[in-house]
């Protein structure tokens, strides 16, 4: 090449000149390119076909497949069984609470025979106006003026056995309602044929009285001792 004499003028002066990138640019643009379409067929070929995958393979995963489905309801039965055993222990609890009728009393009268005649019940002696409560869930049957009981509460429990609350000097609840162990009935009295301020406790089965006090220890509740079930804490809240 000619160099260009100081003397001459230059032709490419105030010409804006776009620089030519070296062909190795272009080089590596178009290999680039080559190579990505490359990867991505071997890439596309690598993938296994669904007819060339072993028969016993597709087997085995289908089996976990099920087995894991399997395994996962069996789990959802047991959680429901595991909670419905607990729904069905906190009722059977709370169908078993047997409580004293009232407390802070003196056992006066026993169960037996009296004056020649059979006195069916226990006498609890307290003062006038003390509240007493249900022993047992129940259903009230009578509230009101009982002959010889004075104003009194029957409560009929669920497994047929009533009890019998006479004497009251009032009674706080009516007919047909539904009481649990540990709610009010109403008031010790002197009504009826009593001998002062006390509760008359009576206790039938299949419509025959019997000896509350030995009925009631079965069910862990203690008259004459003044100890009631240990389900108590479970009725009072």
């Amino acid at each position: 090449m000619r160099q260009r004499l100081s003397s001459e003028p230059d032709r490419y002066r105030g010409r804006r000149r776009v620089p030519t990138p070296p062909r190795s640019r272009y080089a590596a643009v178009v290999t680039t390119a080559f190579v990505g379409a490359g990867i991505v067929a071997l890439g596309a070929n690598a993938l296994p076909d669904a007819k060339s995958v072993s028969p016993s393979v597709l087997d085995q995963l289908k089996q976990a497949s099920v087995t894991s489905q399997d395994a996962s309801a069996r789990a959802d039965s047991a959680d429901r069984a595991s909670r419905d055993s607990r729904t069905d222990s906190k009722a059977a609890t709370e169908q078993d609470v047997w409580l004293l009728p009232l407390h802070g009393y003196e056992f006066n009268t026993p169960y037996g025979v009296r004056w020649g005649k059979l006195h069916t019940g226990i006498d609890l002696v307290a003062p006038e106006g003390t509240p007493y409560i249900a022993i047992h869930d129940g259903t009230v049957t009578k509230a009101g003026w009982f002959g010889g009981y004075g104003y009194a509460v029957i409560v009929q429990h669920p497994d047929g056995s009533e009890a019998i609350y006479g004497h009251s000097s009032e009674v706080t609840v009516q007919e047909g309602q539904q009481v649990k162990a540990g709610d009010q009935l109403g008031l010790v009295g002197n009504t009826g044929h009593a001998y002062g301020p006390q509760l008359h406790l009576e206790v039938h089965v299949n419509g025959q009285p019997l000896d509350p006090v030995p009925w009631l220890k079965d069910r862990g509740v203690d008259i004459q001792l003044q100890i009631e079930a240990i389900y108590s804490d479970v009725a009072a809240s």
